[in-house]
């Protein structure tokens, strides 16, 4: 009995997943938005020695579902793969939202881990979570990363006049 419960739940977010798709991801993040919070992250990574990426997708790749992975893995994962972890400082964040879900994730490199409790990313991610569940995608998104840059700024701010290269690409990740 319980496994065919099991077997249900997988089907049902299997569906779930595939049911969205990139038009889904468009839809939460058209053009204009792309662009407003590119221009967002290149400001931002002008204040501090950070890098921020944004990833959004509609559902979890069938790898992922098959192996019952949670969105925070597949964020890791992603943290890795965009090479989110490769910062001279160690201190770039992913923002990873998975619309089948609506999961919010925040992975910080250890670099800013370190200097942020859980409770203040928790804290973040309810804020988005709020704004996204009541539709205001632009609003939620903006206000986390400038949540995120007052945190690099206040732990790795930019020295005044030094050089400070872009060491990932600004422009989020749509999937």
């Amino acid at each position: 009995m319980a496994r065919d419960r099991h077997q249900g739940g997988f089907i049902a977010r299997m569906l779930r997943h595939r049911w969205l798709d990139e038009s889904d991801t468009r839809k939460a993040v058209p053009p204009d938005l792309l662009e407003q919070l590119t221009r967002r992250i290149a400001a931002s990574e002008k204040r501090h020695t950070g890098e921020v990426r944004i990833f959004v997708e509609a559902g979890l790749p069938m790898s992922y579902l098959w192996r019952s992975a949670t969105p925070r893995e597949r964020a890791v994962a992603l943290f890795g793969k965009l090479r989110v972890w490769d910062t001279e400082d160690n201190n770039g964040v992913l923002i990873y939202l998975l619309l089948a879900e609506h999961a919010i994730e925040i992975v910080a490199d250890r670099g800013l881990a370190r200097h942020v409790p859980p409770e203040e990313w928790r804290a973040i991610v309810a804020r988005l979570g709020s704004a996204l569940h009541d539709g205001r995608f632009e609003d939620g998104l903006t206000q986390t990363l400038e949540e995120v840059s007052a945190l690099l700024v206040r732990h790795f701010p930019a020295a005044e006049g030094a050089a400070n290269a872009n060491e990932l690409p600004d422009e989020p990740v749509l999937g």
